[in-house]
């Protein structure tokens, strides 16, 4: 029973104080200002529980830690997947023929093919339709890499893309440079 009341005397007398500035730490680390007293109230639960497997020297570095991981935590759990999407998920009625052998197989032979068609396209080319497309690269971060001018990656990019797609759907996917050149000509 003495230990019992050494927690609650401990909790009281040197947990207690800290709530104000445990409550603007919670504050300046979290998002959410209404769930504030929710994540207070876990840190203290948790404290208790520490506390009682044996008292800390240093209380406001216990508490302390206790609040950064716990939110660590709790921001980690709300990355991986939130209850709206998980909802949203739940009510979604998924097409069975996604699913289907045959439409894995279409995928696969398809991403087969747009890999052959890059790989037709000229070097510089490929190079920068693969970083814009592929590797998900802004145009600005594109031509900061290659140390070219941003007008020229979206050139390129533009070239590409029309080889792919024509590549795709069933042409030669090379890169024509000319006739864009005669369009603008036309239109000066």
């Amino acid at each position: 029973m003495s230990e019992t009341l050494s927690l609650h005397e401990w909790f009281k007398s040197e947990v207690l104080p800290l709530e104000p500035a445990l409550t603007r730490y919670i504050r300046r680390n979290w998002r959410s200002a209404e769930e504030v007293r929710d994540i207070r109230q876990d840190i203290y639960e948790k404290a208790l529980v520490g506390g009682s497997r044996g008292l800390p020297t240093n209380t406001s570095a216990f508490i302390f830690t206790i609040a950064r991981n716990h939110l660590i935590n709790l921001a980690r759990r709300t990355r991986i997947i939130s209850i709206e999407l998980m909802t949203n998920l739940e009510n979604n009625i998924f097409d069975a023929d996604l699913l289907t052998p045959e439409r894995r197989l279409l995928g696969t032979e398809e991403l087969r093919r747009a890999q052959a068609g890059l790989e037709r396209l000229p070097p510089r080319c490929q190079e920068i339709v693969r970083l814009r497309k592929v590797e998900g690269l802004s145009t600005r971060e594109v031509a900061e890499r290659l140390s070219i001018g941003i007008d020229a990656v979206e050139q390129q990019t533009s070239f590409g893309m029309r080889a792919l797609t024509d590549f795709m759907l069933g042409g030669s996917g090379k890169v024509e440079r000319s006739r864009l050149k005669r369009k603008r000509i036309e239109n000066a």
